[in-house]
């Protein structure tokens, strides 16, 4: 109920200083809160009105002038007098990082950084609400005064070491500390090259220490940690490097830290939350380094291929997604793509032999589509030519009907994106070797889709299923209408009338002549609407169909 209470406060405040003005509405408040300071220092009781003015000036922090030169520097003067009660001292943390840009751009605002960060080391050491709200402030403060900040590097690595490493009594939590290291991190951004590159070495060695001496311990002790006690340090290497943007800087770090890296790939391979970590930091190092990684990438991706074909870990195939989307066009690295590429393929593919691995795998199967659909996008070159396409192809026409909604939307746009591999200047020249694949399968793809679409997926994936089919029609024309006119033959008249096949079927042939899609939709959920008004006519449809008999044995 409090919490109801405050949002309509606020929200009432916003009101009000959209109409009266943030600057007039911040002297009103202002004088609320001198009154409720000056009876602060009497009772530890009398902390309350101060918070509660406190609050009231941070509900409308959006509407005053970040140029404000008369209240805010009293306000910012105010909140060091404050007794550090938890509560308050949570609020006071909240109140500075609202006015962070105010902190930036009014000509007294910088001044009273020393100050501010003051009172939030206080937040970082009293509550962990304190702290949870300090590393926020923290990270608005370094966000909007990045530039500024760049001529204390020193002082915020102070902060930082305190948190992070615990050279201090910090009192939140990891993910609290991942927001001081993602604050730092954007500062280090504005830094020139030279001293960037040895800020983000001091940032990486305070992180990698105590991995550094948990692998000095040896194997055993390794596999025997808790997965926690791991990734609270690998999740901060993945906002260094997400948030740091030298891409040579990072480069070189993740070549120096790639030895401590495999290990921790060997040895941790089977479990999931630290292989997730891992992957995430390889992921944020790809995106940020990109051409840069040079050696890197290459021992990166020969460890995942090794590793998924043994753990099956879903991680490593979104880690190859950010690797085909960064190096995927690039001729250097064709030649361990294409091995990597059709090596997780093949074992997808061998993996998700029928609708209950599906059923049992969705993380895999919607990653591996993702991947696929990236390849097609960013190397057609170096997947539809290879000998794992027709069976990938037959892998996702098993996972059509597939429940799973992630897994299921990645398979649909996975098949949209084969049917519309003309579109693209790249994928036309593969579209013979397409042809060959999808026109033998092309019956059989097009009842399924029409199955998915009268009741064999929910109505919520229609738009996909819609889309697919459509896609299918106007790659494929008058042989993608006989496909769909022998699938919707099947459905008895006692569950679809004519009327409504024919409307069905003539939205087909308009997509077939290249009319606009969306105009199309209105027949097509006629004809899923048609065959899911009741229990009885979507089982008599899916009966007709079968699309789960379909699905059992692939073609190739």
């Amino acid at each position: 109920m409090g919490s109801v209470m405050l949002l309509a406060v606020a929200d009432v405040l916003s009101d009000v200083a959209s109409v009266l003005g943030g600057d007039a509405t911040l002297q009103i408040l202002y004088m609320k809160l001198v009154e409720a300071v000056s009876c602060c220092g009497n009772e530890q009781s009398e902390w309350r009105p101060a918070e509660a003015a406190l609050f009231c000036i941070r509900a409308i922090s959006n509407y005053v002038s970040v140029v404000e030169a008369n209240v805010m520097p009293q306000v910012m003067d105010l909140l060091s007098k404050l007794p550090h009660q938890p509560q308050l001292l949570q609020t006071v943390c909240l109140i500075i990082g609202a006015y962070s840009k105010w902190l930036d751009a009014a000509p007294s605002g910088f001044s009273k950084l020393p100050l501010v960060i003051d009172s939030l080391m206080s937040g970082m050491r009293t509550s962990e609400d304190s702290a949870a709200a300090a590393a926020l402030a923290f990270r608005h403060i370094c966000d909007d005064c990045r530039k500024k900040l760049c001529a204390y590097c020193k002082q915020l690595f102070h902060i930082y070491y305190t948190a992070v490493n615990g050279e201090g009594s910090f009192k939140g939590s990891a993910d609290d500390s991942l927001l001081l290291v993602e604050a730092l991190s954007m500062v280090i951004t504005e830094l020139p090259p030279e001293p960037a590159k040895d800020a983000l070495e001091e940032l990486c060695s305070s992180v990698v220490t105590p991995l550094q001496e948990v692998i000095n311990q040896g194997p055993e002790v390794l596999e025997k940690k808790h997965a926690r006690e791991l990734t609270v340090h690998i999740d901060r290497f993945a906002y260094i490097f997400r948030y740091i943007n030298h891409p040579g800087a990072v480069a070189d770090a993740i070549h120096r830290l790639w030895p401590i890296f495999k290990v921790i790939f060997d040895l941790r391979a089977w479990d999931m939350r630290t292989m997730e970590s891992l992957c995430r930091a390889c992921k944020y190092a790809v995106r940020t380094s990109g051409r840069y990684m040079g050696i890197t990438i290459g021992a990166m991706l020969e460890e995942i291929q090794g590793l998924y074909q043994q753990h099956h870990q879903p991680c490593f195939l979104y880690l190859s997604s950010e690797v085909i989307k960064i190096f995927g066009s690039d001729p250097s690295c064709a030649s361990y793509l294409k091995i990597m590429i059709e090596a997780l393929f093949k074992h997808t593919a061998c993996l998700l032999t029928s609708i209950q691995e599906f059923t049992a795998r969705p993380d895999i199967a919607d990653d591996c589509f993702l991947l696929a659909s990236r390849c097609i996008r960013y190397c057609p070159q170096l997947f539809i030519p290879s000998s794992v396409f027709p069976a990938l192809i037959d892998c996702s026409m098993i996972g059509i009907t597939v429940q799973h909604r992630e897994a299921s939307i990645s398979v649909l746009t996975f098949l949209s994106d084969i049917f519309d591999l003309s579109k693209s200047s790249e994928g036309e020249q593969f579209l013979s070797i397409r042809d060959s694949v999808i026109i033998p399968r092309g019956a059989t793809i097009t009842r399924l889709l029409v199955a998915a679409l009268t009741g064999a997926l929910p109505s919520s994936r229609l738009e996909a299923v819609a889309y697919a089919l459509l896609a299918l029609t106007r790659a494929y024309s008058m042989q993608a209408l006989e496909w769909a006119r022998g699938s919707v033959s099947l459905i008895p008249l006692t569950a679809v009338k004519e009327v409504e096949r024919s409307r069905f079927l003539k939205a087909l042939s308009d997509a077939a002549s290249g009319a606009d899609v969306n105009i199309l939709m209105a027949p097509v959920e006629e004809l899923s609407d048609v065959c899911r008004r009741n229990r009885t006519v979507q089982e008599i449809v899916q009966g007709a169909l079968k699309p789960l008999e379909l699905n059992l044995i692939p073609l190739s």
